[in-house]
């Protein structure tokens, strides 16, 4: 098995994955261990697969994997790391906003044991008020939810052990989120601080509405974490409050029928009404908490769904071309 994967996904970079890929090499070859580059096209407009091409064809410790279209990061992420063979798997972006020389520190701390080594960007060198506040916020909020203490989860360049990576499930958004969700598993974690520069060419894939993703991303996490096994013990709890709620409520309302002959509707209709509308819902409640235990049964069931297609992988000590279609 290789030592090391570095997966770095792709979109419209044609201007700096050339450059990305000189100082990689650079940096892994004098690292002395046994490595792969896994290059990931996440639906590029312009020449991006083209130079990946060009840069496969000379080189064969470079693996590209062409997606049919845009599927955005995280799924990037989930093809490069399918199709890495390293025991340990470097993540990055391909934007040279992540200085491969830092490649080192990761090394060192994944020599010592951690099973994950996250980037810290500490000194940040992008606009305040729309990234370095927001930014602050959130991580802030994800330490909280998550009960990992790292200061950055936003950072794509982070290190991780092969066997702790198979099994986390990544979608939508999550890849942000893989130190909290390898947590569940008892995963080890440190941080590293890591140079921030800001891009010299091509066009940020960034802005404020991540923002608002990332909010909903934490409340999945939050429920991921807490409920993932036993999502009955969420729902269950929020229906029962609503049935009894609302059974104590209609108690009352029949008592004082009783002792007093209140005309229930005249008198108190909003809530009695409120009282059937809390029954019906906690049951409702329940009900759901039953459906989302039987899909727990096929989370921990082997699936073969992957969240994005493949079109082409190049590996060129095979001397070949395969197309993949999933």
């Amino acid at each position: 098995m290789i030592k090391y994967s570095i997966v770095v996904p792709f979109h419209n970079e044609e201007e700096n994955c050339t450059e990305l890929y000189d100082r990689l090499k650079a940096v892994m070859e004098t690292a002395g261990e046994d490595f792969e580059l896994v290059f990931v096209d996440d639906g590029s407009r312009d020449r991006t697969f083209k130079a990946l091409q060009d840069i496969a064809s000379v080189d064969s410790r470079v693996v590209v994997v062409k997606l049919r279209r845009n599927f955005g990061q995280t799924s990037a992420l989930a093809a490069g790391f399918d199709h890495a063979t390293g025991e340990y798997l470097i993540a990055m972006d391909g934007d040279l906003q992540h200085d491969p020389a830092d490649i080192p520190l990761f090394l060192e701390k994944l020599a010592e044991g951690y099973d994950i080594v996250s980037g810290w960007r500490k000194v940040r060198v992008d606009n305040f008020w729309l990234r370095r506040i927001p930014s602050r916020c959130a991580n802030w909020l994800m330490a909280k939810l998550s009960g990992v203490d790292i200061h950055d989860f936003g950072t794509t360049f982070k290190a991780y052990r092969r066997e702790l990576i198979d099994r986390v499930t990544l979608y939508g958004e999550l890849h942000r989120f893989i130190p909290a969700l390898a947590s569940w598993h008892g995963a080890t974690i440190c941080e590293i601080p890591i140079k921030n520069v800001n891009r010299e060419r091509g066009v940020s894939h960034y802005g404020i509405s991540r923002t608002f993703r990332v909010f909903f991303d934490l409340l999945t996490i939050r429920f991921l974490l807490r409920y993932l096994s036993r999502p009955l013990h969420f729902f269950g709890t929020m229906g029962m409050l609503g049935i009894l709620t609302g059974a104590a409520v209609a108690v009352f309302l029949g008592i004082d029928k009783l002792l007093h002959h209140t005309p229930d509707m005249l008198q108190h209709g909003p809530l009695l009404v409120f009282s059937a509308v809390l029954i019906l819902a906690g049951v409702q409640l329940l009900a759901l908490g039953l459906l989302a235990e039987l899909q727990v049964r096929h989370y921990y069931e082997p699936s073969r769904r992957v969240p994005y297609s493949v079109d082409v992988v190049l590996r060129t000590e095979k001397n070949e071309q395969s197309t993949v279609s999933e």
